[in-house]
This record gives C-alpha cells, structure tokens and sequence, in this order.
C-alpha cells in the first residue's frame, strides 16, 4: 500500500504550522526563521516577520482554512490581519514595525508583492471593509507615484518618445525616513525582476475592481522588464532568481489574457517553458538559473508555487496541455516538500521563551511547514532555509489552485483533471492512485462528466454502472459519459511499477513511478529522505544524534554535518 495524494491533508498540515508558528506574546507575529537541527531547536523573530510573511500567511491561512472548511485558526488569522492593517506610511507603502530584532525600518517593493495579494484577498472576503480598500487602493497609486516613468528615448541618432508606459523604480528599499537612499540597497541585485513581483497581484487588482492606476502600472512594469531592463534574452532565458521570474511570468500571462495583448502570453510562456526546461518531471524546480553550477541548486517551494499557479493562467489561455505539469508537480515535489516528521529535532522545553526566541515543542509545532531547499531526493538540514517561512505561506496557494482544478468543466463536460478524492454539488470523485489503477465517477444529479486524458494512462478501460463501457471522446482528448445521478463513471489502466531514469541537478535518478505518482527514487537521501511511500516499508529517517549542528549565527547561514547511515 502506497500513500495517496490529499491536499486536503497537506492543508490541514500547513494549517497546524501557520497556527502555531506565531509569537502570542506579539498578537501572533509569525516566525520566519526556523533551526531544527540547533540543540536545542529554536525558531527566531527577524525583520521579514512584519514584512512580507503577515500578508504571505494571512492568504495562506485563508486558503487552508477554505479547503478545510473549517473556521479554526480565526484568533491566527485576525492577529495576521492586524499587523496587516499597521505601519503603513507615505505613498501608501507598508513598513515593519520597530521590534527589537528590527533593524532599519523600510518598505521593500519586492514585499509590497506579498502584501498586495493579502489585501486584494480582503477586499474580495470583504466587500465593505473600507480600511482594506483604501489601503489597496493607496499602495497602487503610491507605487505608481515612486516609478521613473521614462518617456523619451534619447540617443546619438536623436531623440524619440517612447508609445507606451515604461516604469521602473529608482531603488529596492524606500526607508521610512528617509525615502529613497541610493546609498543604500537590500544587496539582492536583478532589480527589475526582483521590484516587479507586483505584477500579478497590480493585474488581480485590475480584475477585481476595475482599478484602471492599477493597470497602468501593470503595463509599465511589464514593458520596462521585457524591454530596457534587457533582464531576460530573446529565447525568454535569463540568469538569476527563478521565484521573482515565474511570478512575474504568471502576472505576464494574466495581463494578456485580460488585455487581449497576445505579446505579454507569449512572453510569459516563454519564460515559463524555459524554467520548465530546468525543472524534473516531478516538480522539482531550481531556485536560481545559471547562477550556481547546477549540482548545487536547491528547489524553493516557493518556485513550484509559481510553476503551478503559472499552469493555471496558461490552461485559462487555452493551454490545457500544463494541466499534466501542473498535476505532476503538485503530487509530486510539492507534496515531499512539506514537513511531517520531527524525530531527529532536539527540544528543551525547560528554557524560557523570550528576546525573541522561542524554545518550546519546535518538534511538534514545525510539521506541516515547508522546506526551502531541497535536493530531489531529500530535505537538506544543511540548509539556512530547510524550512522557510516564505514557502509556508505560498504552498497553500498552490494547493488552493490545484484543487479548484481537480473538476473543471471543460467542452461543456464536467472534467477529471487531478485524480484525488473529491466532492462537488454534481459529482463524487474516487481515486485509488497509486495502490489501483482506478478513478471513479458516481454522480449526485444528471450531468455530462468524464477524465482528462495523459499518456500514463495507457490504453485505457471504462465502466459504466459496473459493465464495460465505451465513452465518448472530445476533441481534447476527454474520456465522457451522460451519467444519470446515482450512475458509477470509473476508469481503470495498468498501475504496475514502471522505473525511469532522470537526469536532475547534475545527477542521474531511478524514478519508481505507478501513473502520476512517484513512489520511490534511486538514489536515495540524507538528511531527511523523500520519496518514501511504500507504507509496508519502515520509513527512514536521521536520529538526533545522526545530525550534528556545528555552530552559526541566529539570523544567518548555519553549518551542519550528517553523520549517519546515507544508504
């Protein structure tokens, strides 16, 4: 027996870590930074806490909470909102607040990325909320007021206006006093990618509430990235931060789809495609392009976050072909990715929490989070981030947008896309992956359903009503039936173990695949191995002793050493 993919299981896992990886103490402020592997374990407030992750984990509670139809994790989410709600200053941009852990108190425009989403959440959940709509409102026509707008080409050959907006901001940081301090920077570089993150979220505000400033500043950021910025070549590659990239991508195609401009799709499936390139057919995803020698590349959750919400707006394009990488990625990587067992985290619970760290049951209170940096075989504790705060508040928006497309209709039918157990108000779904090669359909009222084909399904058989069956299929490649209610739609393919060979960061991977599901891989990992869903098969994992922390700043990289069995 296999495991079986359930987001609503990683939900309610995620949901665990987001409720109690907050600080009461400070109206549940979240804490970015976690050391499992410290003796003992700690988790540590810094900067980033009141900066983007009160507006990443409010979207990402939000989901969770949805998927779980649950209205656990309020008291979490309101204190979320409250930060939200604070330290906002001139140009309408959101500042961090003055903790002790705090620094220069600054607005980052690759921030304002998270916070912008968080608010558009608000202003959809509450229509009335006026404090949320100014605030959105604010920060759009703030932004739009802080950009260089360039509008005259000027050259040897002479001069010539430029025919539509081009928008870049003079710096990355804007200090709360101080304003733009080009002596100052965050020392992340790419710039232009970096402050346009927004875009996505410049374009849902536009969709929302027709915010017309908001659309303005979407196109002028996009043209100045796909333009003078000369960020990406004219094969849509680039080198640097893949998260910042595909993000701006989603945006890119969003943009396009809205707009009818077909140049902004074309260019952001360019870039997906070329990530997509760099990537596994499981989901793992680099967390940079030909920045590292390949062989050192760790995958960002983050980045399969942005893989999967880029196939959704591509299939809105019409590109239904991203529905399988979408649904790869998502019971695949996405899924190791996260966090589940903690035996090998030393805790002390006899130390007081306080200056900002916390002490107590990190072993219990860390599983559901999400890493940000794994090899394909494994979650390295060698990692600063081997869990990440940023990953646990943008995996939940991935598995929000992959189950809103488990059903979809499609061609007018009713559509099996993602094969996990399911309940819609016309159908009830049954997936039996990986332990049985069998789907099924029962349903709940008269309606015309049926399965989205992919090539691991073989040559397929189908019943209907228990007797063999020969549905009907569409011209893109659906399996359908007119089911009555009560009928049983089920389709049955060979899930015997097929090995595959995959080349992955530098190194070659045995994959045991059974349809879409890995279930084991060659070689294996260490620390924490992935990959282990064979259930009649003791899981393997370190020993506390196995894992050795060697010293390391709170609040920067940590040295570590494995010290056990890497069989």
């Amino acid at each position: 027996m296999y495991e079986r993919f359930d987001p609503v299981e990683s939900a309610r896992l995620v949901h665990h870590y987001i409720t109690n990886m907050v600080d009461p103490a400070y109206d549940y402020l979240p804490y970015w930074l976690l050391l499992p592997n410290k003796k003992p374990a700690e988790a540590a407030h810094c900067r980033v806490d009141d900066a983007e992750l009160v507006g990443s984990w409010y979207e990402g509670l939000t989901y969770a909470m949805r998927m779980l139809g649950t209205t656990e994790g309020e008291e979490v989410r309101a204190g979320l909102r409250r930060h939200l709600m604070k330290s906002w200053g001139e140009h309408g941009l959101r500042f961090c607040e003055k903790y002790p852990w705090t620094h220069t108190v600054h607005s980052s425009f690759h921030e304002m990325g998270y916070i912008l989403p968080a608010i558009n959440l608000l202003t959809a959940e509450y229509p009335d909320d006026a404090e949320a709509e100014k605030r959105a409102s604010e920060l759009v026509r703030g932004m739009r007021e802080l950009v260089i707008e360039r509008k005259v080409r000027t050259f040897w050959s002479g001069d010539s206006p430029e025919t539509e907006p081009v928008y870049e901001f003079p710096n990355d940081v804007y200090l709360k006093e101080g304003g733009f301090d080009l002596t100052r920077h965050t020392g992340r570089g790419e710039q232009p990618i970096r402050n346009a993150v927004s875009l996505l979220a410049l374009v849902n505000r536009y969709e929302l509430k027709g915010d017309e400033v908001a659309l303005d500043l979407a196109r002028g950021i996009a043209n100045h990235v796909l333009g003078v910025s000369r960020y990406f070549n004219y094969r849509m590659e680039f080198f640097g931060h893949v998260h910042s990239a595909v993000w701006f991508a989603c945006g890119l195609i969003k943009l396009g789809r809205l707009t009818k401009d077909e140049r902004y799709i074309e260019k952001g499936k360019g870039i997906y495609d070329y990530v997509l390139s760099l990537s596994s057919s499981f989901g793992w995803v680099p967390e940079y392009a030909q920045w590292h020698p390949m062989e050192e590349e760790h995958c960002e959750t983050c980045c399969i976050k942005d893989m999967i919400v880029g196939a959704d707006e591509l299939i809105k394009c019409g590109y239904y072909e991203y529905m399988n990488v979408m649904n790869m990625f998502a019971r695949n990587q996405l899924i190791e990715n996260q966090v589940r067992y903690a035996g090998y985290v030393v805790c002390d619970n006899s130390l007081p929490d306080g200056n900002g760290i916390t002490y107590r049951d990190i072993d219990k209170r860390m599983i559901g989070g999400f890493t940000g940096g794994s090899e394909p075989n494994s979650i390295s504790l060698t990692r600063f981030r081997s869990i990440a705060g940023c990953c646990v508040g943008t995996a939940p928006v991935a598995l929000a947008t992959v189950w809103d497309n488990v059903i979809t209709e499609r061609s007018g039918i009713l559509t099996v896309n993602i094969q996990c157990d399911r309940e819609t108000e016309e159908l009830s779904l049954k997936s039996y992956i990986p332990n049985e090669g069998r789907i099924v359909l029962t349903a709940k009222k008269d309606c015309r359903a049926g399965f989205a084909y992919y090539e691991w399904m073989g040559e397929p058989d189908f019943t209907l009503g228990g007797a063999p069956a020969r549905p009907d299929r569409a011209a893109d490649g659906i399996y359908y039936a007119d089911l009555r209610k009560g009928d049983e739609f089920a389709l049955l393919f060979d899930i015997s173990t097929k090995q595959k060979t995959e080349t992955v960061r530098g190194t070659e991977f045995t994959l045991y695949m059974r349809g879409p599901d890995v279930v084991d891989m060659t070689p294996r990992g260490a620390h924490v191995r992935l990959w282990q869903r064979d259930l009649s098969v003791p899981k393997y994992y370190p020993r506390p002793e196995d894992v050795e922390y060697t010293g390391g700043a709170n609040y920067g990289p940590t040295q570590q050493s494995f010290k056990g069995d890497k069989k």
